[in-house]
């Protein structure tokens, strides 16, 4: 140990990292400014002059912390291979506060503001469930079932994520197509492109197109000349400023928001903590306290100066490392956002790019995230997963309903329309029932399922009592948070707990045989017998 030795802040291999790291968080800003200006409809004064900046901001604290603690680590240890945690917005939870808050908010009051309100106080409310995880992480990792965790985030990705992107994709093919195909052969199939990241060869490709498309009268992309000159009216130095009225205004939504601002916050402290493990098993440990207090802090200033989404660690510390990060490339991808977001630059590259060319990076994530659901838990938990996706499915089909009326002018919809989808075989009310708190609704039918799985029956009743109370109070299967929102559906659950507690106590079982748990069917699992 070395604690008088100053660590190099910058080495060769900070270079390749810094390129990497920074590609990476360079599509992700453009796919944020994209969904905050087509799919919420955002006015580009506020994009560009308030939530950029607060993003910009919150991004260069993080990566700064990061970088400063990577540094005390190679000066307390006197080790010159320490690697910087890797940090950023939150990739998943990006896609959640758009489509699953910030959208049915700004929707329902016809107005964008409403849904930035919203998405704010989410951050906000997340922000102190960071910075408590350091005390129960640990808690709710124990109890619940990775399955059930991965599960409903995966519904989150196949419906809110995936579905649009994938349309819209195939609304403009020459581009959407061709770019996704760039993008599935390098990150699946394994092709290089002489070093240069895949997600911007698929966006330069599809710019090419778009523009030469222009050349024919086809303007695939939707892109113009003029678009670029007004383009340069966002450029301009600006920095972030408080503002804590619009932060604190979507506390008139906290019904809907606590329905996923909670699992949420607890999924991210299982995702870091798990991060920081990766970092350990790489040879950087880091402390976890402050690892998740970090995040929680500057995501807390962040939406106080107007920024929707949160902060997080990211997974692949091990590959920048082994890349030959170490302290310097976190440091310089701040400096770079902030003068990406701060100066307007963003504005101009959306002129040039069409949105289309970065709608294939979107699937492709909600591929990964759907996926991760099946590789990271053992194959018997496969029809809970699948369980826990289906309230996300009636979730989807509800606002897709929704929106179709809304388009022909009917934004009430009555018992006479209910009555007459039924008629047409469109089941409106079960499907409201069903999708109503989604996420809560798909982790609690996945534990449940896992649970069952498992034959830990005692603890699948748990998860069935703590559906009924959920329910009873409206944070899932309900339009919103009260007493006795939905008393059927919470009846039926203590039903369930009730039979479920009878089978631990009076059924006996052979315990499944190590090979049975890999048939994902449950075939070959040992019969029940109730005594």
């Amino acid at each position: 140990m070395n604690d008088t030795a100053k660590p190099k802040i910058w080495v060769p291999g900070d270079w390749n990292a810094f390129f990497g790291f920074g590609t990476n968080i360079l599509v992700n800003l453009l796919t944020l400014t994209a969904l905050l200006r087509f799919v919420l409809k955002m006015p580009d004064k506020l994009v560009f002059e308030t939530i950029l900046p607060a993003t910009g901001m919150m991004m260069c604290l993080s990566t700064a912390y990061y970088a400063w603690l990577a540094y005390r680590l190679a000066k307390k240890t006197g080790r010159t291979d320490v690697c910087a945690l890797p940090s950023g917005i939150s990739v998943p939870h990006m896609f959640i506060v758009v489509f699953v808050i910030m959208l049915p908010i700004a929707t329902k009051y016809h107005d964008p503001i409403e849904g930035w309100e919203a998405g704010l106080t989410w951050v906000f409310i997340q922000s102190f469930v960071l910075m408590a995880g350091g005390f129960i992480a640990p808690i709710i990792r124990r109890i619940t079932p990775r399955a059930a965790l991965l599960g409903t985030l995966a519904g989150v990705s196949v419906t809110f994520i995936s579905m649009n992107p994938g349309i819209q994709m195939f609304m403009t093919p020459v581009i959407g197509l061709t770019c996704f195909a760039i993008i599935l052969l390098s990150w699946f199939g394994g092709v290089k492109y002489k070093g240069i990241p895949a997600g911007l060869i698929a966006i330069a490709v599809g710019t090419a197109i778009a523009w030469g498309s222009n050349l024919f009268g086809l303007n695939f992309g939707g892109l113009s000349v003029g678009g670029v000159h007004d383009a340069f009216s966002n450029f301009g130095f600006r920095v972030p400023l408080p503002v804590l009225g619009h932060t604190f205004g979507g506390f008139k939504h906290l019904a809907v928001i606590l329905v996923t601002a909670i699992p949420f916050g607890i999924y991210d402290l299982v995702e870091a903590m798990d991060n920081v493990e990766s970092a350990a098993v790489a040879g950087d440990s880091f402390p976890t306290t402050r690892v998740l207090t970090a995040d929680g802090v500057v995501s807390l200033i962040g939406c106080m100066f107007g920024n929707p989404f949160i902060n997080a660690v990211y997974i692949g510390h091990p590959g920048w490392k082994a890349m030959g990060g170490r302290i310097g490339y976190s440091a310089a991808t701040g400096i770079m956002v902030i003068l990406l977001c701060w100066f307007g630059t963003i504005s101009l590259m959306l002129a040039l790019i069409p949105s289309v060319a970065i709608l294939p990076i979107l699937l492709y994530i909600g591929m990964l995230i759907g996926s991760q659901a099946f590789q990271e838990t053992p194959k018997a938990h496969a029809p809970a997963i699948v369980l826990a996706l289906v309230p996300h499915i009636a979730n989807w089909t509800v606002n897709a309903i929704n929106g179709a009326l809304a388009a022909v002018g009917t934004f009430a919809v009555t018992p006479a329309i209910v009555a007459s989808m039924k008629d047409q075989g469109v089941l409106y009310a079960g499907l409201t029932t069903l999708g109503g708190g989604s996420i809560l609704a798909g982790l609690i039918l996945g534990a449940i399922g896992v649970c069952i799985i498992d034959r830990n029956f005692p603890k699948a009743a748990g998860f069935a009592l703590a559906g009924a109370i959920l329910t009873f109070f409206g944070f899932m299967h309900g339009s919103g948070i009260g007493i006795g929102e939905s008393p059927q559906v919470a009846c039926s659950y203590l039903i369930v707990a009730g039979i479920l507690f009878g089978c631990a106590k009076f059924a006996t079982a052979p315990a499944p045989a190590p090979e049975s748990l890999e048939h994902s069917a449950g075939i070959g699992m040992p019969e029940l017998e109730v005594e």
